[in-house]
C-alpha cells in the first residue's frame, strides 16, 4: 500500500519491519489520517509471516510532538464522540507482534501516548517526553493518565499531567518509562538491534509472552497467573518448544519455524 504520512520498510533488517512517521513540517503531529495509516501498516506487518518484530520511529527532531490540534480545535463533545478516534488506538494495541518505539526529539501528548502503546522504547539523548495537554485546556485522552501512571508511578505522573512539564530521556529511563538511552546517531540502530534479537526467538512464544505481560495491566494477580500458566502449557504443543529445548540440550542454536 502507498501512504501519505508514513514510510514503511518491511525488511529494515531480517524479520524486522519499520514504520516511520513522515510529517516533518508538522513535527509528525498525529492527525486522524496518520493514525489510520499506522493502524493499516501494523495490520499488514502483523499478518506478514516474514515479520517478527516491528519498529515505529519519527525523525531526529521529533518522534511526534502531539496530536494535530488544528484538527480538533473547532469540534464539540458530540463531534469527538462520533469520530471515535481512540478506536484506532485500541486496534493498534491488539498488534500481536512486539513493537519497539525508536524515539528522538519530542514525544509529547499523543506522541508520548503512542510510545507507551508500544512494548519497548529506545530513545536518543535528545528525547523529551511529556503530556502537556493541560496547557491547552484539556487532558490526555489516549492513555496518558493510565499507562504513564503505571509506568512511572502516581507522583511523577501527576506532576507531568498537571504541570505539563517534560522529562528528559535519562529521567524517563530512571523512572521506568523507557528501556535505553543512546546517542542520537544510534537510537534507530539500537532499536533495530533489539528487534533483531527478538526476531531470533520463537515467534509464537514471543507472541504469547507479550500477551501475558500485557495481561498484567488488565487483571489482578491470580487471573494474570492463570493466563500466564495457560499460555505456558500451550507452548508445549508447538514444534518450536521441542526445537528450542532440544537445541539447548544439544548445545546448538535453535531454528524456530513459528509452528
Amino acid at each position: 500500500m502507498s501512504y501519505e504520512f508514513i514510510l514503511v520498510n518491511p525488511q529494515v533488517a531480517p524479520f524486522v519491519g519499520l514504520i516511520q512517521l513522515n510529517r516533518p513540517k508538522e513535527l509528525n503531529a498525529l492527525n486522524l489520517q496518520l493514525m489510520g495509516e499506522i493502524k493499516e501498516a501494523l495490520l499488514q506487518l502483523d499478518e506478514d509471516e516474514n515479520i517478527r518484530a516491528i519498529i515505529i520511529t519519527g525523525n531526529d527532531r521529533a518522534f511526534a510532538a502531539g496530536a494535530d490540534i488544528k484538527q480538533m480545535a473547532g469540534r464539540n463533545a458530540i463531534d469527538m464522540l462520533k469520530i471515535d478516534q481512540f478506536s484506532t488506538w485500541d486496534s493498534i494495541r491488539k498488534t500481536k507482534k512486539p513493537i519497539i518505539a525508536a524515539v528522538s526529539g519530542f514525544a509529547l501528548g499523543g506522541g508520548c501516548e503512542l510510545c507507551m502503546l508500544c512494548d519497548m522504547i529506545v530513545a536518543s539523548e535528545t528525547a523529551q517526553f511529556g503530556q502537556p495537554e493541560i496547557n491547552i485546556g484539556v487532558m490526555p485522552g489516549a492513555g496518558g493518565t493510565q499507562r504513564l501512571t503505571r509506568a512511572v508511578g502516581k507522583a511523577r505522573a501527576m506532576e507531568m499531567v498537571l504541570t505539563g512539564n517534560f522529562i528528559t530521556a535519562e529521567e524517563a529511563r530512571e523512572a521506568g518509562l523507557i528501556n535505553k538511552v543512546v546517542p542520537v546517531q544510534l537510537y534507530l540502530d539500537e532499536a533495530i538491534k533489539m528487534a533483531s534479537k527478538i526476531a531470533e526467538k520463537s515467534p509464537i512464544a514471543v507472541q504469547m509472552a507479550k500477551e501475558s505481560v500485557l495481561k498484567a495491566f488488565d487483571t489482578g494477580l491470580q487471573e494474570g497467573l492463570f493466563f500466564e500458566r495457560k499460555n505456558f502449557y500451550m507452548l508445549f504443543a508447538t514444534e518450536d518448544q521441542k526445537e528450542g529445548m532440544n537445541a539447548f540440550i544439544e548445545k546448538r542454536k535453535p531454528e524456530f519455524k513459528n509452528k
